[in-house]
């Protein structure tokens, strides 16, 4: 994906959305976009990838589904979850 201004700015407030929901104790900025979120890289766990996919689905108005056999490639990054948003959001 080519970053544009549009997307670099969906990627900070994917980023930003992250670290508020979890928690976390790093800033949007500091998140590696193509480090992975899941275990290594970020470090998130599968409750945490839950909780992402709820305010990512309340924030953008669709749903992220736990039963979804793209869900390995939709969390494998930042990149890759702000790709799938820019695709699929509604708002």
């Amino acid at each position: 994906m080519t970053m544009t201004a549009d997307s670099n700015q969906l990627q900070r407030e994917v980023a930003a959305l992250l670290v508020e929901a979890l928690n976390l104790d790093v800033t949007p900025e500091s998140i590696d976009p193509a480090a992975p979120l899941y275990g290594d890289g970020l470090g998130l766990d599968s409750i945490d990838i839950l909780e992402v996919a709820l305010v990512v689905s309340k924030r953008y108005g669709f749903q992220l589904r736990s039963d979804d056999d793209d869900n390995t490639r939709i969390f494998a990054s930042l990149a890759s979850l702000t790709e799938h948003v820019a695709r699929h959001r509604s708002v």
